[in-house]
């Protein structure tokens, strides 16, 4: 077999799954690979958002705060993160919102952050045949210390419904 010269792009594999109200049980767990945020990463989020605060952009200024150097945007780690865990389109589900988002310590350019999903209690919602699955992130760098934590709330169709 010949293979092609030239750039190849990895693709993340997505896959369709039904995953039903009945089907999640609280307390299950899932992680996610380390993803490592770059300078690249806080300039095009910067550019993107139009927060250009010097916490983030200037190297020189920063020498001088508590941190001694740039941090990542919040809104980015919390948009990586959440990529993250994005690795299946469930057609009988959609994302309700984010709950108690909060940024806990600071991330650094360099710095590998990963992400573990834990289910919660599942409950119903007002809509007959669905409810709400919730799932608590919880973004760790590569100290395992966490960094932020959110709950992502899932209505969700039930089988039965």
């Amino acid at each position: 077999m010949v293979k092609p010269k030239g750039r190849h792009r990895a693709t993340k594999p997505t896959m369709i799954k039904e995953t039903f109200f009945e089907d999640y049980t609280a307390g299950a767990t899932r992680e996610t690979l380390g993803r490592t945020i770059t300078e690249t990463d806080i300039v095009i989020h910067a550019g993107q958002t139009g927060d250009f605060f010097p916490h983030h952009m200037d190297a020189e200024w920063c020498k001088t705060q508590d941190f001694k150097q740039r941090i990542a945007h919040g809104t980015l780690i919390f948009s990586v993160a959440v990529g993250m865990t994005a690795n299946e389109i469930n057609p009988v589900a959609f994302s309700y919102g984010y709950d108690r988002l909060r940024f806990i310590k600071p991330v650094f350019i360099g710095d590998t952050i990963k992400v573990k999903v834990t289910i919660g209690e599942k409950r119903d919602h007002k809509k007959p045949g669905m409810g709400v699955v919730p799932e608590l992130l919880e973004v760790t760098n590569q100290r395992g210390e966490t960094v932020l934590a959110c709950e992502h709330l899932l209505l969700v169709q039930k089988r039965s419904g």
